[in-house]
């Protein structure tokens, strides 16, 4: 549950934030009540906008429908058909046919998000800020010697030239 009017910073703009890296459930409730700001939010990435004074059991309902739906798409999502191959998340590896190899937590993480943006080039920039979520600044060569395992492993399935190299504009998984 977050408020739109909170000290220091706007409840829209961690709405936001919060989307960028994390599908929870976030239901806005604020005293604000016209459309614009119901839009804004929804738009942001909000499930629910429920303006004040509200039911108590009406927000507690639609709480307990946005748990459930959230636990049963995240059941589905344990494992990401990726056509070629499938990314098993909860075992941290990749399978295609009877093989599977493991990935580092590093390496499922930047699969991971080429996969969520598949088909779009994603900048090594993106990539480090998703991987590593902090402003210290991580070695360049860190991310290359990633993905070159990461390739590597892909290889060993037969996978090849899954992830393209962008020149100056990052990486795409085709």
């Amino acid at each position: 549950m977050l408020d739109i009017n909170l000290p220091y910073i706007d409840g829209e703009y961690i709405c936001k934030e919060i989307r960028k890296v994390s599908n929870v459930p976030i239901i806005i409730v604020t005293s604000r009540d016209n459309e614009l700001d119901e839009l804004l939010s929804i738009n942001n990435g909000a499930d629910q906008y429920i303006t004040k004074p509200y039911n108590i059991q009406i927000l507690l309902a639609k709480i307990e429908r946005l748990l459930q739906r959230s636990n049963t798409s995240q059941v589905n999502q344990d494992k990401i058909d990726c056509g070629e191959f499938v990314l098993n998340i909860s075992k941290s590896i990749i399978e295609k046919d009877d093989k599977s190899i493991e990935l580092t937590k590093n390496e499922l993480k930047i699969l991971h998000y080429l996969v969520l943006n598949k088909e779009k080039i994603v900048s090594r920039n993106e990539i480090m800020d998703y991987l590593w979520e902090s402003e210290n600044f991580i070695d360049d060569n860190t991310l290359t010697v990633n993905i070159k395992r990461l390739r590597n492993k892909l290889e060993e399935l037969g996978l090849n030239d899954v992830i393209e190299t962008k020149r100056g504009q990052g990486y795409i998984l085709k």
